[in-house]
């Protein structure tokens, strides 16, 4: 059968090679499933953070980031979370997705990328699995470890971070993501951090958490700083109940309208962020009926006296 050249440019490549595979396997058919098109994941792929470097001769001094170059991919285990085999390989692949999913062809050298493991605990099981399969675990500091293949075949730089392993020192916020604080001098380390830096967002936000997670330790801890004590008077003091801060639950809101940006489902959304799904469904429904609110009108209509 001959095809006219006018029709060439449309020929169904890809159907035609999904059929020739099957013939060229047909004698061992009974041993082999074959899918068309199989999607990779139930989920969109999605990285924790994404860190790009301004300049990417210049270093970052910081223990963490000395691994960094221009793009890097990190991935996040909360306390009730763990990093597994199946999230080394994952990420990985979403690195090299991200590497792939650009206009230009390699728009990003393999050599700009790397990946940061980020596990509140030792992750066993996993560098178990790494040193078996050849992989060198080199510890650099404490809680951090480079990972690095055998005979230099790997391509992009790795590291893993086990927060409960840094140094309170260097380390004291990302360390103090934990819910099981017991040293008292981190927490007066804690507060008097705090205490400088009450008025940013980003400090508010990490001490929201940490307290929350170890407000029974806090409690016992007399000598925090009079900054920590206004702005989380309801997790320090007995009886009070005041909920989550302003900026925590605008935080909230904004993530979850970034997320309604990329058409995910409300349950979804809630997986996401480990929020409860009433929850979101409520900040979904008013965005809906208010289509041109922001974060800040949003919060506003959900404290409106009539919304309780």
């Amino acid at each position: 059968m001959s095809v006219p050249a006018e029709s060439r440019e449309g020929l169904q490549w890809h159907p035609a090679f999904y059929a020739g595979i099957q013939i060229e396997l047909e004698r061992e058919t009974d041993r082999l499933t074959f899918e068309n098109e199989h999607q990779l994941g139930t989920k969109p792929k999605e990285v924790d953070v994404l860190i790009i470097k301004k300049n990417a001769d210049q270093p970052i001094e910081k223990n963490i980031g000395r691994i960094f170059r221009k793009h890097n991919l990190v991935e996040y285990k909360s306390p009730t979370d763990y990093l597994s085999i199946d999230d080394f390989y994952k990420v990985y692949g979403y690195a090299c997705f991200y590497k792939s999913d650009t206009k230009m062809i390699n728009e990003i050298p393999i050599e700009d990328l790397t990946i940061t493991y980020v596990s509140s605990h030792r992750p066993r099981e996993l560098l178990k699995h790494l040193r078996e399969r050849g992989y060198q675990i080199s510890e650099v500091e404490a809680g951090i470890y480079y990972i690095g293949a055998a005979a230099d075949l790997q391509q992009i730089p790795m590291q893993l971070i086990i927060l409960a392993e840094l140094s309170a020192e260097d380390n004291l916020w990302l360390k103090s993501l934990s819910n099981d604080i017991q040293d008292a001098g981190q927490i007066q380390k804690l507060s008097s951090e705090y205490g400088k830096y009450k008025d940013q967002n980003l400090y508010q936000s990490v001490m929201n958490v940490i307290i929350r997670a170890n407000k029974e330790k806090f409690k016992e801890e007399k000598n925090v700083c009079e900054a920590l004590r206004e702005l989380f008077q309801d997790e320090l003091s007995e009886g009070e109940s005041k909920g989550e801060s302003k900026g925590e639950e605008l935080k909230v809101i904004s993530q979850i309208l970034h997320k309604l940006e990329k058409h995910l489902d409300v349950e979804t959304i809630a997986e996401h962020l480990e929020e409860a799904t009433e929850r979101v469904q409520k900040i979904v429904d008013l965005k809906k009926e208010h289509p041109e609110a922001d974060r800040e009108a949003l919060y506003k209509i959900l404290h409106a006296p009539e919304m309780h």
